[in-house]
């Protein structure tokens, strides 16, 4: 039995910790939960964040789940405290530093991973207890600052009542200890590639003290490969090519910048997980805000809490039901039907808590069972899928299917439904679209009006039912309308053209569940559909697992490529060298981890 202190804290802290925690009692874990108090609320009724009582909670504890927490202003935290406490000399103090302080957590732990496309998969591990946060921040220099900095042109200009300055500081203690969390965290996660991120080209000295520190801890790790590289280069590539790296190890101030990127480069901070950790100690949260101003609304995005837990789960060696917690958040996410506003949808805290329970419950907490191969498909490329259908000899493009959603890709088992024309001279609605009330969950409509753009056969209304109902997408060999509101809602939609003129009374529903016929391919029910900014092809049911495992042999194989390009070695010998003419035989790329 492992304990856990459960600091649900303020604004949307209570609500994303309650939604995580349903979630969590379907994995059935040895987990003693203990509920305790900290954050504005306490400050405001007592003048102390984190009572007395709760450090004692911290103490008799494994490990700790926090919500989030509202910090504010010195002057604003006094006005909040009872009247008599004002003026008693109570200072407000952020719950999050003293944790870290008291503690000495000095490890920021916070994974940035492709969620939907499954791109990247690497971690930003920040310094926490040094470097510029250090605390020593003076406005007005003593003398021994004085004659430090009195030679600068402006602070000679300026005076030393009138300079500021603030000191980088790093010791040799702090840099090593959280060296050796880095390489061991490398190791223990498959990692192959250490980056120590810092500005060696400008701060010469503190750089180079980093750089031997650095030198003397690889010693130990020899499979794994280390690097040192500028953090604005760092920020770019993660931008640009965030699958290049694996385990990146900054100190305090650059750390923080770099892992709020990292949430920004995963979709935000509805999706970001951090962990701190020390010798002895440890806690766990998700990385966004406590948003006072949405707190109660039931709108906020609970998968960051999750991955949080996830993580906690994993500190406390319980990797396996953190995988299938990751798996199930994974699924959800690239699924996009049952999302919060922050990822494109309209769905609440609770409806995707009951989602990844959902799927959860689906995998029976067996991880061979935990991803079907339409959740592998919904992360590959339709460029890559199409690669693997020409190896096979099998055609699969829809063609003349274009996107209307920028952006939007979606794979599921086809639910085929097929419309005939009606004379237009018997007026009437023909109710040619209830069959949409028996689709199952995670299908992909595919709908044949025989190519026409006279007249529509998907609108916003179909659209908003659709999302209810979990149905991934659907692509039309026909026309479709209320393209603005389709694409404010982020369904993904591809269809053979765009038209307002509606077709409730000029087509009527033939049949569901027959092979549909579009171009040359023919879609038959339960067939995969994959669909993205490119278009939409199928794949038949019966080579869906070979094409998905050729797709990501093609997808690793170029991703391997493109990192040997872009550390000097030619195109034709990176081709050769990772299988370029044949990567799902022998000679392709092997699944790798920066």
């Amino acid at each position: 039995m492992k304990s856990v202190a459960v600091l649900p804290g303020d604004g949307i802290g209570p609500e994303v910790t309650s939604a995580a925690l349903d979630v969590v009692e379907k994995l059935g874990l040895p987990l003693d939960l203990r509920f305790g108090e900290i954050g504005w609320e306490c400050w405001r009724r007592e003048g102390d964040p984190v009572p007395e009582r709760t450090w004692k909670l911290l103490e008799e504890t494994d490990t700790c789940l926090l919500g989030a927490i509202t910090s504010k202003p010195l002057r604003e935290a006094e006005e909040e405290l009872p009247a008599e406490l004002r003026g008693t000399g109570r200072t407000f103090v952020s719950p999050v530093i003293q944790l870290r302080q008291r503690l000495s957590l000095y490890a920021n732990v916070r994974p940035v991973v492709d969620l939907v496309d499954g791109r990247f998969d690497f971690t930003v591990i920040r310094e926490n207890t040094e470097g510029l946060y250090a605390g020593f921040d003076v406005r007005g220099v003593d003398d021994a600052l004085w004659n430090v900095v009195r030679d600068h042109p402006n602070a000679l200009a300026s005076g030393p009542d009138a300079t500021s300055v603030t000191l980088r500081l790093q010791t040799e203690f702090g840099m090593d200890r959280l060296l050796r969390y880095g390489f061991a965290y490398a190791r223990s996660r498959g990692y192959t590639r250490l980056t120590l991120v810092d500005k060696p080209n400008v701060l010469r000295n503190s750089s180079d003290h980093l750089r031997e520190r650095l030198e003397l801890v690889a010693g130990a790790y020899p499979d794994i490969e280390t690097e040192i590289l500028n953090v604005d280069a760092v920020a770019l590539w993660m931008v640009r090519r965030p699958e290049r790296f694996g385990v990146l190890v900054a100190e305090n101030m650059f750390g923080d910048i770099l892992s709020d990127l990292g949430a920004g480069v995963m979709g935000g901070l509805g999706l970001a997980p951090s962990g701190n950790i020390g010798d002895h100690g440890s806690y766990f949260e998700p990385v966004h805000g406590s948003a006072p101003g949405m707190a109660g609304q039931g709108r906020a995005n609970p998968m960051a809490m999750m991955l949080a837990v996830a993580q906690l789960l994993d500190h406390l060696d319980l990797s396996v039901p953190g995988d299938e917690l990751r798996a199930a958040v994974r699924t959800v996410a690239a699924r996009r039907t049952t999302v919060t506003y922050d990822m494109g949808g309209t769905s609440g805290t609770r409806e995707v808590a009951q989602a990844v329970a959902g799927e959860l419950a689906a995998s029976g907490g067996e991880p061979s069972r935990r991803e079907d191969v339409v959740d592998r498909f919904a992360r590959l490329d339709t460029a890559s899928v199409s690669d693997a259908l020409d190896s096979l000899g099998v055609g699969g493009v829809l063609a003349g299917i274009a996107p209307r959603v920028p952006g939007a890709r979606a794979a599921g088992r086809a639910f085929t439904v097929t419309y005939q024309p009606v004379d237009t001279a018997e007026k009437g609605f023909r109710n040619a679209a209830n069959y949409l009330d028996d689709v199952p969950e995670g299908s992909f409509v595919v709908v044949d009006n025989a190519g026409s753009t006279t007249c529509t056969n998907w609108g916003s209304l179909l659209t908003r039912l659709a999302q209810r109902r979990g149905i991934r997408g659907t692509a039309l060999h026909g026309s479709a309308r209320d393209i603005a509101e389709i694409r404010a809602a982020g369904y993904p939609l591809f269809s053979t053209g765009a038209t307002m003129v509606s077709g409730k009374n000029r087509v009527e529903l033939a049949a569901t569940g027959r092979d549909v016929l579009i171009g040359d391919v023919t879609v038959r029910p339960g067939d995969i559909v994959v669909a993205d900014d490119n278009g939409a092809l199928v794949v038949p049911a019966e080579h869906a697992a070979e094409v998905a495992e050729r797709a990501e042999r093609v997808e690793r194989t170029e991703a391997a490529i493109a990192e040997a390009v872009g550390a000097g070695l030619r195109l034709d010998e990176a081709r050769r060298r990772f299988g370029y003419a044949r990567p799902w035989g022998d000679g392709g790329a092997r699944p790798s981890r920066a």
